[in-house]
Formats: C-alpha cells, structure tokens, sequence
C-alpha cells in the first residue's frame, strides 16, 4: 500500500513538475524569442534539461548512485528547484500585469483610412461612402510583435532578476546556508530546576543534512561555533544526515571534536531511517556521541532523554516513551530530546517540563514556513504546551536546495533558568 501511494504522490509531483515548467517555457521561451532562433533553441533546451536534473537530484541516493553523482546532479538540480519556486510565484505576480498591458496594446491598433465624406456629382446626384469600422488583423503585425516581445521580456527579466536573486541572497539564501549557521540563545525557566543548575547551557543542533552538498567543511563550521559557545551539554536532535556511512562517514568524521562538560547526545531524525538509522546510531557512538534509543540518561540536575523518531516505526523501531520516561522520578526535571514537534502531547503526558526539536527548518523556504504549520505544532521557538515547553530549532543545514529564505539556519544555545535563583 505504501509503495502505491509513493507512486502516486511520484506522478502529481512529475506532472507539476511538467506543466509548471510548459507555462514557463511559453511565457519566458516562446513569448521572448523569435522562432528558430539561437535564444529559442537555449530556452526549449534548459527547459527540458534542468526539471530532469532536479529530478535525478531527488532520487540519485534513494536509487544508490554513485556518489559522485548525486554530487553532480546536486547542486544544479537542487538550485534550480529553489530558483524555480521563485520564479514561478514572481511570474505568478506579473500575470495580470502582462495582460493588462496586452491589452491597452490591442487597443492601440490604428483604423483603416476613411474615405473622403460624401458630395455632391455634377449631375446633381449625391454620392455616400460609409467609413469601415477598425479591422483587427487576423495575425499581428511586425510592430504588434516586437511590443508584446518587449513586454514579454521586461516581465521575464525581472521576474528571472527577482528569483535568482532571492536565492543567492547573502543573508539568507545560498551563501547565508553554506557560510554556516548563526548563534540563537534562548532562556527557559523551569519550576523544578535546582539552583545549582540555574545557568546550564545546551547547545541544541537539528537537521544538519550531510550529503551530496553540505560536507566535512559544513560539519567543521558546526563544531567550530558549537565549542565557541562552552556548552554543558550538546544535543544533536536528528537528521544529521542524507546518505550512508560510508559516503558520508568523512564528511562526520569532525564530530569528533565536539566538547561539553557532560557531553554531546544524539537522537534519531526521519531522514536516518531513509539512510539506514542503526548505521549512523553506531557510528556516531565511536565518533564520541551517546545515542539516546528511547533511553534516558540521569545527569546531576535533571534527567536528559530521548526517543527514536517516529519514522522508525515502518522498521518496528519508532519511539517509546514508556521505555524513555515511565520510571523516572516525576519530581526531577526531564529534558527530552525528540527530532519532532509532533510527539507533544506523548511528552505531556510523561510530565517532560522541557522538549528539544528540529524537522521543520523554520519553513526554510518562504512561504514553506505557512505549509510546515499545517503539520507541525510549532514550527520554530518556545511555546508553551500546559507544564511542558518546547523548544524548536529551525536547523543548522538544509535539505534539498542549500538555501534558506525567511528561516535562517541556526544553532540554540538554549539556557536552563532556576525559578529558585
């Protein structure tokens, strides 16, 4: 049943893809060049070339290519899904402007010439001539032609200038996500929280992505500005990943060099169990990391666990609070690491007073933000949930496009407060 759904969601996302890209083929091909031509030839082309690419992106690791490959086919096929969000919206935008101006250009056709006005003969006859109304020629003329052409190509030049651009943005696109995530801080009182562990800093990071375009120098930036932070403890709340360990075991190999005072912790996200989950569980454990397998761990002030992600589930080995949480003292704080928002509830009902999470990527790509919350409680931040807070990180990677667009990439430094102190 799975796989029939799978096929299903495949083929509305291809012939989105495909009719997406027709309309754009004539308004930004068809309607700016002349027929024939060199441009025409470049447009159909790329028009064909770059949706195959951003399909071959899409399905080069589920389909185990070649590393190589999927690096290949990455960063142009996923760019070019990013520019095309955008282009498709901006020229959404410009539609009605191009009719409108299409239209006061139908109005500017001229009249046929009237006649001269009707006289008299000399013998004393009256002649008429009826003046004939504007004819619309059944084709545009060459003067008709090379106005809709300049409207078509004003349009398109800036709805091309208005997408790249959106992408390339140096504080949010391309280069925001590839110079590596900033520093969020974030304070969150806990009633039962000692006094002794007021001040306890955690560094939360989700959603790294490791893969085909975010590699061991990304890894190394996280590191890098994790230990600047003198963290306590370091989370690592899922989807560190997008491949095997044997592609991307180099690219974590940095890992290693993370420090806190009571260590870095790691739980499971969707995307490990589309790589093969107990791979990365074990090898994140000889890289110095403590999975948390719906496990808990006493520390000195409170009790830090964790659960597998609900993806495990389809593989029998999904989250179990009951193995997490079910025998702990309800009057020691627990912290509890859960890659998504959506286990909540299950976490209020265990009486966890803070939960850590990542998934939704803040939206990562405006307007993506507005279809994350359909699915998600909360998307990113602190909110309140009765005696449970959660906590959700918009990431420090991106999967797909390395591009973020309103939902910059970040690593939370997240700040235990003692209502004792």
């Amino acid at each position: 049943m799975r796989i029939v759904v799978f096929a299903l969601i495949a083929l509305a996302v291809v012939a989105l893809l495909v009719l997406v890209h027709r309309w754009l083929w004539i308004r930004l091909v068809r309607d700016t060049t002349a027929p024939g031509g060199l441009p025409r030839r470049i447009g159909t082309t790329s028009s064909i070339a770059l949706p195959l690419l951003s399909v071959a992106a899409l399905t080069a690791g589920r389909a185990g290519a070649p590393f190589p490959l999927q690096q290949a086919v990455a960063w142009p096929g996923f760019l070019w899904l990013a520019v095309l969000l955008y282009l498709t919206l901006t020229m959404l935008v410009a539609e009605p402007i191009r009719a409108l101006l299409l239209r006061r250009l139908a109005h500017q056709v001229p009249s046929e010439v009237a006649d001269p006005p009707s006289g008299a003969r000399q013998d004393g006859t009256t002649t008429t001539t009826t003046v004939a109304a504007p004819v619309t020629p059944a084709t545009p003329s060459a003067d008709e032609l090379t106005r809709r052409r300049f409207v078509a190509r004003t349009l398109g030049g800036a709805a091309a200038a208005v997408a790249v651009g959106t992408v390339a943005n140096g504080a949010y696109g391309a280069h925001g996500v590839l110079r590596g995530p900033g520093v969020r801080r974030v304070q969150v009182p806990l009633a039962k929280l000692p006094r002794a562990a007021h001040g306890f800093r955690i560094a939360v990071v989700s959603d790294v992505h490791l893969g085909p375009i975010l590699g061991r120098a990304h890894t190394q930036r996280i590191v890098d500005t994790v230990n600047r932070t003198q963290p306590d403890l370091i989370a690592i709340v899922g989807d560190l990943v997008d491949g095997n360990v044997h592609d991307l075991g180099p690219a974590a190999e940095p890992l290693r060099g993370l420090t806190a005072r009571h260590g870095a912790f790691f739980v499971t996200g969707n995307h490990e169990y589309f790589s093969g989950a107990q791979q990365w569980v074990d090898h994140v454990r000889e890289l110095g990391l403590t999975p948390l397998e719906n496990a808990r761990r006493p520390l000195p002030y409170f009790d830090l666990a964790g659960v597998n992600d609900i993806a495990g589930e389809n593989e029998g080995h999904g989250p179990d609070f009951g193995a997490a949480l079910g025998d702990r003292d309800r009057a020691r704080t627990a912290v509890l690491l859960a890659h998504q928002p959506v286990v909540i509830h299950d976490a209020v009902k265990h009486g966890v007073d803070l939960q850590l999470s990542g998934h939704t990527h803040g939206g990562q790509l405006w307007p993506g933000n507005y279809l994350a919350e359909l699915a998600n409680p909360t998307v990113a931040g602190l909110e309140r949930y009765g005696d449970t807070q959660l906590y959700v990180s918009r990431g420090a990677g991106a999967w797909g496009p390395p591009v973020r667009v309103g939902a910059p990439s970040d690593i939370t430094v997240v700040e235990l407060a003692s209502y004792q102190a």
